[in-house]
């Protein structure tokens, strides 16, 4: 049975873990923007020295062609199973700044909920983990399981460098299963563990014209204007029902049965819940589907932005020479990203007007991803979530992407648990993002669990620790 000393010291030290988790999201880490690259440095220095201070070993923040890896280990566990713990201290971009009621990266505790850029996705998560092994090695002197640490600085930015280090120390990253929180429970006393995740795709689709800014007033009504091109493009991509209009984009799109719907709808966000955390009162999409089953079975495309012409103050007559957008898809089991990027490229090009230069950039793509919800490793979150919140979880898909999954699987061919801590309304990637205190505390206890049942298990035989399920 657990080490009642490591609960209390954890217990003990709230005050001070929310404190550090505050350092910890200070650091702009912004991994998109460049300006922001030494910034993305001293906070992976800082991650390392903080798994240095509570007692791991190897430390190492290595170099990549972008932003840093930070690596950590303790395997002093002879006989046990090792547990690949993955988290990314890279964030998402803070605009609309206007939007903030304290800035991003000034964290500020106001009633049970700590508000800065990252504190939800990924900082508080992955600090979950850290303190969990400092309970451990601050009162027991050691852990229940081999650890390795793999906090990575590009998740935001689609793990662009992880797959080649990942490639080169396999044999340093070998364990019996992969952990990550990244993830959302469906509230404060229903925790929950993700299963599948959509894959994703993002490009950029650039439209160009003249050679240069025209004025408005003598060539306007006999050059067609980028903007007006691509805003008529862009409304082809979608049909009036809300399903995407690219032809083959369903071809692979599994259809699954009633028994799967049942459940998704037993366990799942209801279609006003949904609505409420987007605050929003209005749906829009597939009307054969529930917002859920749009958000995780079905296939997406999302304009992320568009840009071009005058966007300063007051008016400016030009007709501008280029405009862009930013697309997402998000791709349901069955879809590649390679095959949905090349049927794209295709209904573009059918689509080009007369005049008009067409650029398509990609930035990352990658896989869906399916996990058995009857391995072992998921049973052992499972009951560690019953201990950590009092309350049995239940078995989420996730309309998110999360490319290390299918890295781990593909290369290190480790089973990969994703337990989440974040809740719905944590604002992730929106302003005012902010992490819920007490769930921060819970997750440690949760994680604290995980690792001590793992330790008792019986890898070989497949038997699980005594407690009930």
């Amino acid at each position: 049975m657990i080490n009642k000393q490591v609960l209390n010291y954890a217990n003990s030290n709230q005050s001070r873990f929310v404190n550090e988790l505050a350092k910890f999201v200070r650091f702009p880490s912004v991994s998109s923007q460049p300006q922001h690259k030494d910034d993305l440095h001293r906070c992976a220095v800082w991650l390392a020295g903080h798994l240095r201070k509570i007692g791991l070993e190897r430390v190492r923040v290595s170099s990549t062609p972008r932003h840093p890896i930070v690596y950590g280990e303790w395997r002093n566990a002879p006989g046990g199973p090792t547990v690949l713990i993955y988290g990314h201290y890279d964030v998402q971009p803070a605009d609309p700044l206007h939007e903030w009621r304290t800035p991003p990266f000034e964290p500020t505790l106001r009633g049970d909920h700590l508000y800065g850029r990252g504190a939800s996705d990924d900082k508080g998560q992955l600090f979950c983990h850290v303190k969990a092994l400092e309970a451990y090695l601050r009162t027991t002197g050691r852990l229940p399981v081999n650890v390795i640490c793999l906090f990575e600085g590009e998740e935001e930015i689609g793990s662009t460098n992880l797959l080649p280090f990942v490639e080169r120390h396999r044999k340093d990253l070998a364990a019996d299963t992969a952990v990550i929180s990244d993830t959302r429970i469906l509230g404060p006393d229903r925790p929950a563990i993700t299963h599948a995740l959509r894959g994703s795709l993002s490009l950029e689709l650039v439209v160009s014209g003249p050679r240069q800014d025209l004025h408005s007033g003598s060539f306007g009504g006999a050059v067609l204007n980028p903007i007006q091109a691509l805003c008529e493009i862009l409304a082809r991509l979608h049909q009036p029902n809300g399903s995407i209009a690219i032809p083959g984009m369903y071809q692979d799109v599994k259809a699954w049965g009633s028994q799967e719907r049942a459940y998704m709808k037993s366990v799942g966000a209801s279609d006003n819940q949904i609505l409420r955390d987007a605050g929003v009162t209005q749906s829009w999409g597939e009307e054969r589907f529930s917002l859920y089953e749009r958000t995780t079975l079905r296939p997406a495309l999302t304009i992320n932005g568009i840009t071009g012409g005058h966007q300063g103050p007051g008016g400016k007559g030009i007709i501008p020479a280029r405009a862009s957008a930013k697309i997402s898809f998000r791709l349901s089991p069955k879809q590649h990203p390679d095959r949905v990027e090349r049927l794209f490229r295709h209904y573009i090009n059918c689509w080009k007007p007369a005049g008009i230069q067409i650029q398509i950039k990609k930035f990352f793509g990658s896989s869906p991803t399916i996990l058995s919800r009857n391995h072992p490793m998921m049973r052992a979150a499972a009951l560690a979530y019953e201990h950590g919140f009092k309350a049995k979880p239940v078995f989420l898909r996730s309309g998110g992407t999360i490319p290390v999954v299918n890295i781990f699987q593909d290369i290190l061919k480790v089973p990969t648990v994703l337990m989440g801590f974040a809740l719905p309304d944590d604002r992730m990637h929106a302003p005012n993002e902010r992490f819920n205190i007490g769930i921060f505390h819970r997750g440690i206890c949760t994680c604290v669990w995980f690792y001590d049942i793992l330790g008792r298990m019986n890898l070989g035989s497949n038997r699980y620790p005594s407690e009930s399920w």
